[in-house]
């Protein structure tokens, strides 16, 4: 952004963060196996990306608007007069607050990894955290559109086991929910980092510790106290 709007918005940022109450830092996790929690953002390139999706859509929606007051001037000069200022507020307004929805979509967008989890937190008016533990992860694949590839970034698209769902034939399967990171420059760094801790889960490293039970002697099953009782109950029984 250019310096004036860049002041604008962060004093929209900072109205928006005290009263509403939106986060500004990223969500918290507990540390697991002394390490850190790694916090990270979607790249600028995913910034660009959605300011191209918005000028895009922009001169699509804004030229259809526009064309449309002209011919209504062109054939009823007076009511195109009169319609002038609601026009000019129908086109500038929602590009203004669409322009603003995009900074704080970005701003508002968070990943935080640790040894056992990953959590996604996105949103402004309302704000959704997802907690991915790496134990129930299925599936990690990479995704990346041919506009995405010119910004270099790519989409992590985390499948994890959910409760379980009915098929058509009514056989109980497994189902699946997705997390998704957006926007990010080194996305096969960030899955083979996701990779490394679920195959760690997965042998025991990042869940609970297996206990082995206490060992079991096998007894016989008759023993000679049993044996005698049954000769006494057979010597009263009548020949």
């Amino acid at each position: 952004m250019k310096p004036v709007a860049e002041r604008f918005y962060r004093g929209f940022w900072g109205v928006l963060v005290r009263w509403f109450r939106v986060p500004d830092r990223p969500p918290s996790l507990a540390a697991h196996g002394g390490r850190e929690p790694a916090a990270f953002k979607p790249s600028e390139g995913y910034l660009e990306y959605l300011k191209f999706a918005f000028w895009l859509g922009l001169v699509l929606m804004d030229g259809l608007l526009i064309t449309g007051w002209i011919v209504l001037t062109v054939f009823f000069p007076v009511i195109g007069l009169i319609l002038l200022i609601p026009a000019l507020i129908l086109i500038v307004l929602p590009d203004i607050l669409a322009y603003l929805a995009i900074h704080l979509k970005f701003d508002t967008t968070w990943y935080v990894m640790t040894d056992r989890s990953i959590r996604i937190r996105r949103g402004i008016w309302i704000i959704s955290e997802m907690t991915l533990t790496f134990e129930n992860i299925q599936n990690v694949t990479v995704s990346q559109g041919p506009l995405q590839r010119y910004f270099n970034i790519s989409d992590i698209v985390i499948e994890t086991a959910g409760g379980g769902a009915s098929d058509k034939k009514g056989e109980q399967g497994s189902l699946l929910h997705q997390g998704r990171i957006l926007g990010i420059t080194n996305a096969a760094e960030i899955r083979d980092q996701i990779l490394s801790r679920l195959r760690r889960s997965q042998t025991g490293g990042l869940g609970d510790d297996r206990i082995p039970g206490p060992s079991r002697v096998t007894q016989p099953a008759w023993t000679p106290a049993h044996l005698a009782v049954l000769r006494e109950i057979r010597d009263l029984l009548p020949g």
